[in-house]
This record gives structure tokens, sequence and C-alpha cells, in this order.
């Protein structure tokens, strides 16, 4: 299985994903403009459910949307959940604006 990769096109839409060989085994999509680096879903395989990969593409994402100063839209449910869950880890990249 590969590290988590950060895959995006031209238009700034794509996913951080994890792959083993061609088979996509967990993604992120994700989509930027401007300032803000939109979540659509979170997906991971039957063989991964349950080991925590869903968070860490959480924690990449974050990681990534620092690094890159941009603020988070979460319209992913997974997203969503953690960033409501715990707003005090989220809080410097939480488009909260906007969901309100």
């Amino acid at each position: 299985m590969d590290a988590i990769t950060l895959k995006l096109n031209d238009q700034g839409r794509g996913a951080f994903v994890i792959e083993n060989g061609a088979a996509l085994l967990a993604e992120m999509a994700i989509g930027i403009d401007g300032q803000n680096l939109t979540v659509y879903h979170t997906q991971v395989s039957e063989e991964l459910k349950g080991q925590g990969i869903a968070a860490q593409l959480l924690t990449r994402m974050v990681a990534y949307a620092r690094e890159h100063k941009l603020k988070v839209i979460a319209l992913c449910a997974y997203v969503l959940a953690q960033f409501k869950r715990q707003p005090e880890l989220y809080a410097d990249v939480w488009n909260q604006h906007w969901h309100s």
C-alpha cells in the first residue's frame, strides 16, 4: 500500500488518495478555489475500513490546508462531523462562516 498522495488537475480538482498499484483504496475528494479547499467526500475501501484511514486522510488534508493557508469548506459528512466534534483542533482552517 502506498502513502497518501495528492492528485490535483489544472482546475484544482482532485483527491488525497491511497493506492495499491492501480487499485484505489481510499480517497478524499477535494477542490481548491481561491483561498478555499472544499472537501466533497471521503471513501475507504472495505479492506481498509476500521483502520483509521479516514482520520489519516483528514490529518493530511488539514496539514495541506495549513501549509497553503487555505480555509476548508466541509461538504463531506465525515469531515464536517470531525470539525464539529473537535472545533478547537480545526478552528484555524475551518471556514465556519460558509456553513452559517
